[in-house]
């Protein structure tokens, strides 16, 4: 019997302390919201009145791979913001001309302008970069690019001046107030 409680009692006292270092997880911090940074997300690496801004990433285990699909990202995404702002500009536009072939104008001007984004995006400006290595071994890095309103608006004046059937249509001034409007919208935050 007293063999017995022996060994009941040093398994008690080996058996305690292996139980007693045992980590407990505290529930409570698995239900915390996790707060995430997102690099290149101050105000300089956002579009203004002045400049359209994009930034994204790219991750592959290459790093000029993963650089390639970033810059790829963030022209696709000023693309689409230019884009976006030269629709509007065009509707309001042509809304406000009166002549006959207004649909015709329209639908010429956007094919202008979508060739001289394209031809833009060849141009755009790195103006912030981080690249990280991953516990995997990949890279991700991200970028923020820029074009200037200007580059565009010049690109656009450009072209009607080579295309004479939509210059006859085309009050360059007045598409300007038009275009600088939506800037200032742009840089207002509207």
């Amino acid at each position: 019997m007293k063999t017995k409680i022996f060994y009941l009692f040093a398994i008690a006292l080996f058996g305690l302390p292996l139980t007693s270092c045992k980590t407990t997880k505290d529930l409570s911090d698995t239900n915390k919201a996790v707060e995430i940074t997102v690099p290149l997300s101050g105000r300089e690496y956002q579009s203004s009145k002045t400049h359209y801004r994009a930034k994204s990433s790219g991750k592959s285990i290459n790093m000029a791979t993963a650089k390639k699909i970033a810059l790829n990202n963030a022209k696709q995404e000023v693309a689409g913001l230019i884009n976006s702002t030269i629709k509007s500009v065009t509707d309001q536009y042509t809304n406000q001309r009166t002549k006959g072939t207004q649909s015709d104008f329209e639908n010429k001007f956007e094919t202008m302008t979508r060739e001289v984004v394209n031809q833009k995006l060849y141009d755009v400006a790195i103006i912030g970069e981080k690249i990280y290595k991953q516990k995997d071994g990949s890279f991700e890095y991200w970028v923020a690019i820029e074009i200037p309103k200007e580059a565009i608006i010049e690109g656009i004046n450009n072209e009607m001046s080579k295309n004479t059937k939509l210059q006859i249509d085309y009050d360059k001034k007045k598409f300007e107030e038009i275009y600088d409007q939506e800037m200032e919208n742009m840089g207002n935050g509207n």
